[in-house]
């Protein structure tokens, strides 16, 4: 069993923990992720570590209580215990010998960009760190990216950072002359698919991380396969960070709505069934 150490709600939908794991804080790497189920009756779901504390033996993983599986996770309180958390899983990021770099997050995806833009910090890296949010109330992480970048907040409303999108600044700074060897961009499809477009036109290599399209983790479920230049990938053994400039975003998008419907009826009926303390199995 996993012991939960910490918890602490980042804003209304997102949610840290973090977990006594030793082992997997013994390998883990930027990038990789995790396979975890509350109890013995919950859903497989694989998450980004978010950090890793080797000298306590923890892991942290920050998630978006988005459907059933993260409602449930979010009903655990520190002093609880995990039935099942596996990893290190996934390829780590390719980061070494990166003098310069911009890291690009968007929304809760940040989660994801935060440990790589700290990674790429501890080994000397510079680092140019943009995040992008709906509002205000929905920031997480701001303290943590100022510490290991030169951090950009920008918001859709202007209620915090700069007004506008994560793509405006980085138009700006390549403009301005910013020369990157890596863009590496982190959150919705739709987000990485304008970041890659951008950094097309500057002729900049620009990585992005599949992990939006995860499903069951082990490349049996074939919910994360994807189109790179001509060959069909899997995020979940074969990434999850691919070159952006080859991967076909408009496949990927398309697959990503094909079971909202579903997704959605099985939420509200599993929050019902939560709520009124009945198993999930009953």
């Amino acid at each position: 069993m996993f012991k939960i150490l910490e918890k602490k709600a980042l804003n209304p939908t997102v949610v840290k923990m973090v977990i006594e794991a030793p082992l997997i804080a013994k390998k883990a790497k930027a990038g990789q992720f995790i396979i975890l189920r509350s109890d013995d009756h919950s859903e497989r779901i694989p998450l980004t570590i978010a950090d890793i504390d080797q000298s306590r033996g923890s892991i942290t993983i920050i998630f978006q209580i988005v459907g059933a599986a993260t409602y449930k996770l979010n009903m655990l309180e520190a002093g609880d215990e995990l039935h099942d958390f596996v990893g290190p899983l996934g390829r780590a990021s390719e980061i070494e010998g990166l003098k310069k770099v911009c890291v690009i997050g968007g929304g809760v995806g940040c989660a994801i960009a935060y440990p790589v833009a700290k990674a790429l910090h501890e080994q000397g890296s510079e680092v140019i760190a943009v995040a992008g949010f709906r509002n205000r109330d929905l920031v997480i992480l701001e303290d943590e990216f100022n510490a290991v970048s030169q951090f950009y907040l920008v918001s859709d409303d202007g209620s915090t950072g700069q007004q506008g999108l994560v793509t405006d600044v980085l138009r700006k700074l390549l403009d301005q002359g910013e020369q990157f060897d890596e863009v590496i961009a982190i959150g919705p499809l739709v987000m990485m698919k304008f970041v890659c477009q951008l950094t097309k036109e500057y002729n900049v290599k620009t990585v992005v991380s599949m992990n939006p399209i995860m499903i069951d983790g082990t490349g049996m479920c074939g919910g994360c396969r994807l189109t790179v230049g001509n060959e069909v990938k899997f995020a979940c053994v074969d990434g999850p960070d691919f070159n952006g400039a080859l991967v076909d975003f408009d496949e990927a998008i398309a697959r990503s709505k094909m079971y909202q419907q579903q997704e959605r009826h099985m939420y509200d009926e599993a929050c019902n069934l939560l709520n009124k303390g009945v198993s999930q199995d009953a």
